[in-house]
Parts: structure tokens; sequence; C-alpha cells
């Protein structure tokens, strides 16, 4: 029943062949991996005013503009930046790739890290911000945040395990209709201006209630800074790219840019012109209301503000996959993320992505203001790595025109590091400590998962002059096999003849709590007139393992160093998934047990049930 319901979502299996099929140009790239920096417009803004408004009132929308310069021509030299770095590394890995070579092992896994912290969070801060935009219009709707914003992760997910191909149909076409909109209301909102349209004044604005301080600026500044976050996402998925991957990776990257100025920059132009007041309310959703009423485009703005923002968490799943997959190829993460699924995505990293990020919208209630204390400081210690790697790089190889590649880049180090420290200083209390204590952990068990797989590949290489240790003509093993039975039925009936096949040397074992099952057992065994013998033991302590394990070190086995010891399982397979919660499975903690130990073997000889309809109606089975 799950293989069907598997089959409906997310589609049939495809071939490896089918790989370069899947891969976008830049029709379909820029949505999918623009969607977030192009969704922040929607409450970057909307941050920057919250944080200054209580404080000065009306002059909060004069330096509104300020910083939304500052942060365009932040955005510039970050374009120009990851323009670099995907002509040098176009193989995707961004900011861990970058430091990993240029840097070193612990600052390439501090940028996957704080990376994959900021990926996480991206689906976390716009999907709770896309249920914001829609409560704001549908206020009945404000006590099921929660339970809304898990369902759409759930729909992402389904909609990435799809494949890169169908993901990107799915959620390019709202990106597409959210820009057409966004840019509508700029233009329409600035000719009303100039038609003598007087906007009525901000309802509940504050006085001044202190002076205007550099802390202030540098917390709105912060809160601005999340329009960059999704930059980096173009260079981490090169690969997914049609031939030729870097000239359409930088196209994208450049109309990206293009993009977020005009739609950043308007939107704070429309905030100054109309200077709505955002506390408590989607900014966007308020501007389209002064601009065009409760008519269509009213609810055509805040039906895809909604959907871009829901959407732009699949940069995410565009970018911490690939991500995710680079390092556990290279044993820095659990290998069964590098692992491509039926549909050819990486479905453990989408699966685990989705997990992490509705945790977080649970705990924090999916509200966006707790969630952004947490933003952005992940992306940017990335930012600041990659420079700082991409500038030792030109400076090391000296190549034609490394000056002035290197300036870029060494510029760019010096300001997102800035960012970063100021990030971290006004938004500590707000939530940013919790991150800064993050990134130090992932790092250890990221070290911790490097070292096991380390320990894994020494104990299992094999060196030139060991192998002849292992010619197969020349070493051979006496078998021992031993069945547990727990009662005389077709299921251990198949097991002990299989073991039959396999060995001279067979024992039945079965462990007892009472007298009375031991006798009864015995009596149906002995009934069976088999020559193997059936070895019985007393568990006072309903053990099982521990009496099997006992009987083999006894002298009572005569177990000899060398052999190997088989251990049959019997096990009956039923036929639908409710079906084994029915059965104790003890077959799994024995396996487990009897895995640690070297000279033991772990066979399973299954019988599979028929099902229960088709047995009780059946005279045979009577």
């Amino acid at each position: 029943m799950f293989k069907k319901i598997r089959r409906v979502l997310v589609g049939r299996p495809l071939k490896n062949e089918a790989l370069n099929d899947q891969k976008m140009g830049v029709l379909w790239g820029l949505p999918i991996l623009s969607s977030d920096a192009i969704s922040s417009v929607a409450y970057a803004g909307q941050e920057v005013l919250m944080v200054l408004i209580p404080v000065i009132g009306l002059g909060a929308y004069r330096q509104m503009s300020f910083i939304s310069v500052s942060i365009i021509c932040l955005l510039m030299l970050l374009m120009l930046s990851y323009r670099q770095i995907i002509d040098s590394y176009p193989n995707g890995g961004g900011a861990f790739v970058v430091a990993k070579e240029n840097l070193g092992i612990h600052a390439g896994v501090t940028a996957g890290a704080a990376l994959a912290v900021d990926y996480i969070l991206t689906v976390a801060v716009s999907i709770s911000s896309g249920v914001e935009q829609f409560t704001t219009a549908f206020k009945e709707f404000k006590p099921y945040s929660v339970l809304i914003a898990c369902a759409l992760v759930v729909l992402l997910m389904i909609g990435n395990l799809r494949g890169i191909r169908e993901s990107s149909r799915i959620f390019g076409i709202p990106a597409y209709l959210f820009i057409f909109g966004i840019a509508i209301m700029i233009v329409w909102g600035i000719i009303n201006i100039k038609r003598g349209y007087v906007p009525p004044p901000p309802k509940n604005m504050p006085a001044v209630v202190e002076p205007l301080s550099i802390i202030l600026i540098l917390r709105a500044f912060s809160n601005g800074c999340t329009a960059l976050t999704g930059v980096e996402a173009v260079s981490n998925a090169v690969p997914n790219f049609k031939n030729p991957s870097k000239k359409y990776a930088k196209r994208v990257l450049f109309l990206l840019s293009m993009i977020i100025l005009i739609l950043f920059g308007g939107s704070s132009v429309l905030a100054n012109l109309y200077k709505v007041n955002p506390q408590g309310n989607a900014m966007l959703v308020l501007i389209a209301e002064e601009i065009f009423g409760h008519g269509f485009m009213f609810y055509y703005i805040t039906a895809t503000t909604f959907i871009i923002l829901v959407m732009a968490a699949n940069t995410a799943y565009s970018g911490f996959p690939m991500l995710i997959s680079l390092m556990a190829k290279e044993g820095y993460a659990p290998r069964q993320l590098s692992m491509r699924g039926d549909r050819l995505s990486y479905d453990n990293g989408i699966i685990l992505l989705s997990i992490v990020a509705s945790i977080l919208m649970i705990v924090f209630k999916a509200k966006v203001t707790s969630l952004l204390g947490l933003y952005a400081i992940g992306v940017f210690i990335s930012f600041t790595l990659a420079q700082t790697g991409m500038f030792v790089k030109w400076k090391n190889s000296q190549e034609k025109g490394w000056k002035y590649k290197a300036v870029i880049n060494g510029i760019g180090a010096i300001v997102t590091a800035i960012v970063v420290i100021i990030i971290a200083f006004t938004k500590f209390e707000e939530g940013a400590w919790l991150v800064v204590i993050l990134i130090p952990v992932l790092i250890f068990m990221v070290f911790k998962v490097k070292k096991h797989y380390n320990a894994v590949m020494r104990q299992l290489r094999l060196k030139p002059e060991e192998i002849a240790e292992f010619d197969i003509n020349k070493a051979v093993y006496t078998n021992r096999v031993i069945v547990p039975i727990e009662s005389i039925n077709r299921s251990s009936l198949r097991a002990l003849r299989y073991a039959r096949t396999i060995s001279e040397n067979v024992v039945a074992f079965s462990v007892a709590i009472d007298d009375e099952s031991a006798k009864k057992i015995k009596e149906k065994y002995d009934a069976l007139n088999i020559d193997i013998p059936l070895i019985t033991k007393y568990s006072p302590f309903r053990r099982v393992v521990d009496p099997l394990l006992k009987f083999i070190e006894s002298a009572e086995y005569d177990y000899q160093n060398g052999d190997m010891i088989t251990v049959i399982l019997p096990q009956f397979a039923v036929k639908k998934w409710w079906h084994k919660i029915l059965h104790n499975n003890t077959r799994y903690y024995i396996e487990r047990e009897l895995l640690k130990h070297k000279h033991i073997v772990v066979s399973v000889m299954p019988l599979q049930l028929r099902d229960d309809d088709f047995v009780l109606n059946n005279p045979k089975y009577d």
C-alpha cells in the first residue's frame, strides 16, 4: 500500500540516463534558485520598519531608504563575487568546497554547517512568512498558522521528491507571477502619487521615543540583510544546470540580482510613499490595499506573495540536498545523504530538511519575527568564508587578472565579516545565540562522522601483503549451525531443513521460561523423529540471546577457535504493514545482539504467509 501511495505522489522511478533530462535552463533555473532571494522582498523591508517605527516613528521611512541602498550595494558585491565562484568551482558546493580547498577542512566544514543551518531556517522563515501574509488578509485562519505551515512543508517535500524537472515546473510559475504582480504594483503605486493621490496618514504611528542611534540602525540593517539570503544557492547548484552549466548559472545569478534590485528597491520606495505601519501585519499586503483597494490586484498580490514565500523554501530544497550530498560523499555526513532516489533527486536530504524545518516552526509557533533572530547569520558566515577562500586562491595562483578578482573577493570578505559581527551582536538576545552554539555543535558532529568513516575504512582496507591471508581456496572454515526455535511449526522446520543443506553440524536451540514449556517443546520435537539434537536452556529472566551465547561458549558445545557459527532465524513474513505490530519481532533484537560477535553469521529463513481472508476461507488450512 505504501509503495502505491508513493508511486502516485512521487511518480515512477527514472533511469540514471535520464539525469541530463532533469537539468534546468535559465527559464526554470531562475525561479527555482532565486525564489528565496526574490521572496525576501516580502519581509525584509517590513522587518526594517518594525525595528525603527517603535523608536523613531515617521523617521523610520527615511532611514529605510538609506538601509535599502546599502543592502543593494552589498547584493551587487556578492553577485560579482559568486560569479567568480561559479567560474572556478563548476561542480557545485559553493562555500563548502571553496573554503575547504583554500582555507582548510575546518573552514570548509564550518561553511558547510553554517549554510546547512541557513537552508533549514530558509524553509522555516519563508513558509512562516507566507502563512503570515495569508492570515493578514484572512484573519480567521490565524489560530491554525502552525498546522498550515507544516502542511505546506509536506507539499513542498512531495513536489521535490518528484525530481528537479517536475519541481521546477510546479514551483517556477508562481515566482514569475509574483515578479509580474510586484512590478505592476510599483509602477501603478508611483503613478498614483504622480497623479496627486495623497495616502492617508499611517495608523497607530508612535511619536519619537528616543534619538536615532547607531545600534538601532545596525539592528534594522541586520534585519534587512535577510534580503540577501539565497544568493549563494546558484553557485551551490551549478551541476543542476544544462550544459554549458557555468554560462547558465551566471545568467541566472545576474538576472536574480537585477530582479532583487528592482523589487526590493521599488518596495522601499512604495513604503516611503504610502507609509503603511506593518506592526503585526504584512507590509506588501497593506501597500497593495492602499493602491488597489480590495479589487482583483489586491487579492492577486496577497495570493502570489503567499505562494512565493512558500515557494521560496524551494531554494533550500535545491541547495541543501546538493550541499549535504557533497559533504556525505567526502565522509562528513551520513552516506545515505549522498544517494539519489527514484526520481534522481537526493531524497534523504529532502526528507531531513523537511523534518527539521517543521520542528523549528512548531517550537517557534511559525512566528517570523522569532525565527528571524536565528536567520541570516549562517549564510553570512558562509559568505565570509567563501570570499576569504577565493581571495586566498587568487593570491596563491596569481593567474591573469588575479589582482582585480582578489580585490572583489577581499572587499566581499571584509564587508560580509562585518555583517556577521553586526548580526551576531544585534540579534544575539533574539535567538542568534542559538545559532552561535548550534554551528560548533554541528561541526563537532561532522568530524565525529568523518572519524567513524575513517576508522571503518582502515579496518576494511586490505594491504597487498594481507590479501594472501584471505585466499578462499586455502582458508576453510568449519561451519556449525544453530537454529533457535520458539515452537515446532512450519517456519522452524523449514529453517532446520535448510540448515541440513549447509552443514552436517546442526543443533536446534530452544529457550524455556518454565519446566512446562520445556517439556511441551521436547515432546513435540521428539515426535519429529529427526537426528538433529535439541538443546533446551532455562532462562529465569526470560532472555533469549544470553543463554544462546553462553551455550556457544560452553564446553558442552565444544566450539573451537576459528569455527564459524551460522545462526538461522526462522521468520514468517506477514502481508500487511499493521500485522507486524501484532507480533513480538524478537528476531530484530536477536540479530542485532548476535552480529556484535565476529565469529557468528546470522541468516534469516523467511516464510511468506498468505492473506488472512484466503487462509480462513480455504479448507486446506482447516
